[in-house]
This record gives C-alpha cells, structure tokens and sequence, in this order.
C-alpha cells in the first residue's frame, strides 16, 4: 500500500474530487478512482468525501494505492549523479537525457530513486516510499534542472513554492516551423487524451495550464525557444507547442516527424530558481547547453 498526498491548488477549486484525482494517479481510470473513493480510500481533511465533492482551496487530499505489481523493495545502486548543490536541506541536480525519474511497475532499475538511495540515507518520504526526495518530475527524455528533498518538512516547503507558482522554471527547446511571435502565453488545459492513453492533449475538461514562452533564434522552418512553466502538468510544454502548432523536434510522441538531427526530444529543463526552505533565500540553478542540444543549434547556424 502506497500513501499518496495532495493539496488543492486554486486551479483545481470548484472541481470534482474524483476530477482532481485522476489528474494526480496516472495509470488510473476514472472508474478506479472512483472505487477507491467509494472504498473510503480517500480522505479529504481527514474526513471520507463522495467522488462529487467539489474541493476547495488547500483542502488536503490523502489516499491509499495498491500498486497492481507486487510491491518490490527499491535496489541502491551506484550510479554517477551531477550534483550541481548540495546541503542539509536538499540536492539540486542535473538529471541526465534518457533516466526515469522513478521506478514503474515495469522499470525497477536504473532510474534517479535508485541512484539517489545510493548517494544518501537523508530522503524524503511525502511523495511515497517508491519515490523518495522527490518534489517534481523531468520526462524520460528531458535532461535538466531538478531539485531533491532531503526531509518532509523541506519537501512540503518546496512543494509549495510549485503548488502556488513562486518556484521558477526555464526549459530550452528547438520547435518546428518558424514561432511568429516573439514572446506569447499559452493558456490551454491539459488532460488525458481520449483517442490515446499515453498521450496528454489540450481538452475542455483538463486541468488548467499555462506556459509562457520566448523566441530565442528562428532558422528556416525551425525556432530555439525559451519555455516557463507556470503550471507544472504532464507533458505540459510538449503538449502546448503542438497545440499552437510548433511540436518539439525529436519528440517522437507528439511530433511525427522524425529528424536526423537529434534521437530524442530537443528540450532540457535549463534554470530552477526558489526561495530556500530553511533561509528563505532566493537561489538560481542552472546547467549548460547539453552537447546534443548544442549539436542541432550549430547545425542550424551553419545553414542559416
């Protein structure tokens, strides 16, 4: 059994809690969520709530998961980390193209969790026992800026700070065809796509997202864009881009078109900044260009 936790943000008030939970529980059907309510599984404030609930800012949402794999223990295991800072508090990382940020019930090895219960005993355990220190997620294919919790109480300072939008997050990314604009936001909500369960998409009833994005340089049917999260959803810059018909390059999810230039999805999460949860200082962390990245950017300079 896997205890889960979440706070209502004021994106969600109004909504349905059976809604808001199929949001958070990936892999979970609407009609599994809603057994898990009627099996008083879910407590909102402490209290058995009926899947129309309709939450309220910062209600406090807790349930139970089974996973549908037999629980297995998470292996340690020795695997080189970029740690870009470090102290008692939290890790702020690079994780690298290509590593799951967790175990799945497929994946058990491998991931950052595995490499993190090597580095250190000090993890938080708010997000669940398979997903020790972490606050927010990077896709598989998203290298980049990532920050870690080291206890409970600096995870929930932190998860916060991304809960109401004071945490600051920069992405890179190359997209197709030239961006118009210079700069824009996209305000479009996201939800699981009805036509394909892997896949999010911008529908009537998803969760509302924003993104605001920046044009860096446009080459010949290509743009280097600079992409902040205000909302953090699934997929979220992937699947905003294409909704305005700029899909990333390489993203082999969202974007049909295969290119020689890069195997993966052309973005990388460039810069965090937070207040920290002990001293309440304002701190900025970010990376270089990954030379995959950097590659595709020369190649375009050069036909350009």
């Amino acid at each position: 059994m896997i205890q889960r936790e979440w706070t209502v943000t004021a994106e969600e008030v109004g909504v349905r809690l059976d809604k808001v939970l199929v949001g958070l529980q990936q892999g979970k059907s609407r009609h599994q969520i809603q057994n898990l309510i009627k099996n008083k599984q879910v407590l909102v404030n402490g209290i058995v709530r009926k899947a129309n609930y309709v939450c309220r800012l910062n209600d406090h949402i807790s349930w139970e998961i089974v996973d549908d794999e037999k629980t297995l223990e998470i292996e340690s295991e020795n695997i080189l980390l970029s740690i870009i800072y470090e102290d008692d508090y939290l890790i702020v990382l690079n994780k690298p193209q290509g590593m799951i940020v967790h175990p799945t019930s497929t994946i058990r090895s491998g991931t950052l969790v595995n490499a993190l219960k090597y580095y250190t005993k000090q993890l938080s355990t708010l997000s669940g026992e398979d997903r020790p220190g972490i606050v927010h997620r990077l896709d598989q294919d998203t290298s980049g800026v990532m920050v870690i919790a080291k206890d409970n109480v600096t995870h929930d300072k932190l998860k916060k700070q991304f809960q109401d939008r004071t945490a600051k997050r920069v992405y890179e990314a190359i997209v197709l065809n030239e961006v118009k604009h210079d700069k824009g936001v996209i305000k479009a909500p996201i939800g699981r796509n009805p036509k394909n369960r892997l896949q999010m998409s911008v529908v009537d009833d998803g969760r509302y997202a924003e993104t605001l994005y920046k044009v860096i340089q446009r080459y010949k049917g290509m743009t280097h864009v600079q992409c902040q999260l205000i909302t953090g959803r699934t997929h979220q810059i992937r699947v905003h881009m294409k909704y305005i018909q700029h899909p990333i390059l390489g993203d082999k999810l969202y974007n049909r078109k295969k290119s020689a230039l890069i195997n993966h999805q052309a973005l990388f999460s460039k810069e965090l900044c937070f207040h920290h949860p002990e001293t309440n200082e304002w701190q900025c962390y970010g990376i270089e260009t990954p030379s995959s990245f950097e590659q595709v950017i020369t190649h375009l300079n050069s036909k350009s």
